[in-house]
């Protein structure tokens, strides 16, 4: 194959990495302000906010959750754990086991959507413990599957590295600016994420779930289908 439609093929399928995980960045907004707002104060994605929590809680916080925020960061530990184990033994990029982890997030994340659906809003605090959990699990097997891909700055589930290397970069820090495109739309991806997520709860606690849960199946089945036809 001539070097030059080696080098269009590659950007291609970078531009389409990047792309994919912008959505799951977006789907991760949503599934944090599920987890927010709606299981007690919980983050599902990003483990940061419930470290803080937790510290808060511990050190006598006035209402704060201890037991939310431990089983977020077990289960997504453990969903981190188990795409790391599957992905270990397979070069950086796409294949068919990152497809597999990605559509496994998704049916998880629609088995969640029919939990909630059946269940009810008015969640009682047992089931609140045990959709954080598996939220958390699907968080986690999507961020360690999101770092193997290897796209610069979108991580799908926090974004302060992104933005301290938005400003560190930036052209008025003296730098090149080098990438702040995606830093902006990552950033603003998981902030219209966490807004539609938190309209979506006025209508039932299901709802936001459901749309990541659809957004991580298309994404898989993209990138798949692309990965199939560039091979």
């Amino acid at each position: 194959m001539p070097r030059s439609t080696l080098l269009r093929i590659t950007g291609d399928r970078d531009r389409l990495h990047l792309v994919l995980m912008l959505a799951l960045t977006f789907s991760t907004g949503i599934a944090d302000a599920v987890g927010y707002l709606g299981l007690d104060r919980v983050f599902t994605g990003n483990m940061t906010g419930n470290v803080v929590i937790l510290g808060m809680a511990l050190a006598g916080g006035d209402g704060l959750p201890v037991a939310g925020p431990l089983l977020a960061l077990g289960t997504f530990m453990a969903g981190a754990a188990l795409a790391g184990v599957v992905l270990r033994p397979v070069q950086v990029g796409w294949t068919t086991r990152t497809t597999g982890l990605i559509v496994t997030v998704g049916v998880l994340l629609a088995a969640i959507t029919v939990l909630l659906a059946v269940t009810g809003a008015d969640l009682p605090r047992t089931m609140q413990l045990v959709v954080t959990g598996l939220l958390a699990l699907a968080m986690g097997t999507q961020a360690a599957t999101a770092r193997h891909l290897s796209v610069k700055d979108v991580t799908t589930v926090v974004v302060t590295s992104t933005i301290t290397g938005l400003a560190a970069d930036s052209r008025l820090a003296g730098g090149s600016g080098k990438h702040s495109g995606r830093r902006v739309t990552a950033i603003a991806l998981i902030c219209a994420g966490a807004a539609v997520g938190a309209l979506l709860l006025q209508a039932h606690l299901a709802w936001g779930v459901a749309v990541s849960a659809v957004l991580t199946l298309l994404v898989a089945a993209l990138g798949h289908t692309t990965e199939e036809a560039s091979a």
